[in-house]
């Protein structure tokens, strides 16, 4: 299984958007590397669901129910999909301030790329995240 990191911003498609719909396709990525991560996800992998602009917090963690295909919001072959469900909220959001101050995450794409939509997430990254979400 492999771990990674979706970006919305709340107001566009939420997280509790998200749970309302029980699925949906991602769809309006328009960066290559973002759409190369995304062609690397397999069903069953699980994504940290990450509400950008002025929140900056993971508030959830998504599951891909299926793999990559031709995004059905344009003609252009380039782009593609993958539909994600969610799996379950977190306890408590970790934000970006947070990722930031915790040495063990230095190296977190979120940090280094944080403009990247579609990014890979280590496996102790995830485990970290999960970690800190759950302390009160």
């Amino acid at each position: 299984m492999n771990y990674w990191l979706i970006k919305s911003e709340p107001n566009t498609y939420s997280w509790n958007d998200l749970t309302k719909d029980k699925q949906t396709y991602w769809d309006g990525v328009r960066n290559y590397q973002a759409r190369n991560n995304m062609k690397a996800m397999k069903k069953g992998d699980l994504a940290l669901y990450y509400h950008s602009v002025n929140e900056k917090s993971i508030v959830g963690v998504a599951k891909i129910v299926k793999e990559h295909y031709q995004d059905p919001t344009t003609d252009n072959d380039a782009w593609v999909v993958v539909d994600v469900a969610p799996e379950y909220a977190l306890k408590n959001v970790v934000t970006l301030a947070d990722i930031k101050a915790d040495d063990r995450l230095s190296n977190m794409a979120l940090v280094r790329n944080p403009r990247l939509s579609v990014q890979p997430v280590a496996k102790e990254e995830f485990d970290i995240i999960i970690g800190l979400s759950e302390k009160v």
